[in-house]
């Protein structure tokens, strides 16, 4: 039985977030269907926009992206203590930046005479838009709704487009993260889409090598604190390691130069290398050390979670 969001979610414990949503059946996102010769592949570009723009809308950072045949994968970083700083008028700005809105807010943003009752009504609207500009289902529903619209339009029909709910999984430390993020950016070639993170189109790692300092994605920078810690060249190694065990068909193979990274973090390689070679991520809810993976499970309701014998391995406690 799914467990409600709130029992997946806890921003005490974590910022990062990787989602999943896929299409019902056999529907096509984006791509070429085989089997009625209809290409989406312009279906991509509308994701990734829509993406982007709620990043700039939402208290959300982008941390790694792939755009799939029949799903995709985003890793991402809600910061609750950005939204709290913003003003009502920043508030109400960015919300309608994605929605219409009603006309006493747009008054309201046009400074005009407000009555007491009509000026109770805005600050309760700003409450309740505050709280979902970092609300990772908020998030994710304004990324699937009109993408949905859009492809029961251009195929005219009707009806469901996305199969359920959005998958999430919580990312508790910086080991858990950094390897989802790979995942996620070696999805085309784990797919035989593309040969090399490079030639891997719709992603972040291509967006990454192409544009170095991309705006839209966050910051890699061991020096800075709100950076995700790592440089792009201990990153793209890595991302780059492990797409060519894959390739290779050698995922029980540990490489004799493992990158530098996996050192610093106190990462084995072998687990890494698990994680990576897997056609689906683990159906955990959480991912990290042990002990962060109990913290988790009592910040949202639960007794336990799964991964503990997976974290153990990915994310030993550090000493």
């Amino acid at each position: 039985m799914p467990k409600p969001r709130y029992r997946q979610v806890s921003l005490e414990s974590t910022p990062y977030y990787h989602c999943v949503s896929r299409c019902v059946r056999r529907a096509f996102l984006c791509g070429r269907d085989s089997q009625t010769g209809y290409d989406f592949e312009h279906r991509r570009q509308w994701i990734i926009d829509r993406i982007k723009l709620l990043c700039s809308v939402f208290s959300v950072d982008l941390c790694a992206y792939a755009i799939m045949s029949n799903h995709y994968h985003i890793v991402i970083k809600i910061d609750s203590e950005q939204v709290a700083e913003w003003s009502d008028e920043e508030v109400a700005r960015r919300w309608l930046q994605v929605f219409t809105g009603p006309v006493l807010m747009h008054q309201y943003l046009g400074h005009a005479d407000l009555s007491h009752d009509e000026c109770k009504q805005i600050t309760e609207l700003i409450v309740t838009w505050r709280k979902r500009l970092c609300d990772l289902s908020w998030f994710m529903r304004c990324i699937n709704e009109p993408i949905a619209r859009m492809a029961n339009k251009e195929e005219h029909c009707t009806g469901r487009f996305w199969e359920g709910r959005f998958k999430s999984q919580a990312l508790l430390d910086v080991r858990a993260l950094l390897a989802c993020m790979a995942y996620v950016d070696l999805n085309p070639i784990r797919a035989v889409m593309a040969r090399t993170p490079e030639q891997s189109d719709f992603t972040s790692i291509q967006e990454r090598i192409n544009q170095p300092g991309s705006e839209f994605l966050s910051k890699l920078d061991q020096t800075d604190i709100d950076a995700i810690p790592i440089n792009l060249k201990d990153y793209l190694e890595l991302v780059d390691w492990g797409g060519r065990e894959i390739k290779l068909n050698k995922r029980g193979y540990i490489p004799a130069q493992a990158p530098p990274i996996l050192t610093r973090l106190q990462m084995d390689a072998s687990p890494v290398l698990e994680y990576l070679a897997k056609a689906d991520p683990p159906g955990f809810g959480a991912m990290g050390p042990v002990s962060m993976l109990k913290a988790f499970a009592k910040s949202v309701g639960r007794s336990f979670v799964q991964g503990h014998a997976f974290g153990n391995r990915l994310c030993p406690e550090r000493s």
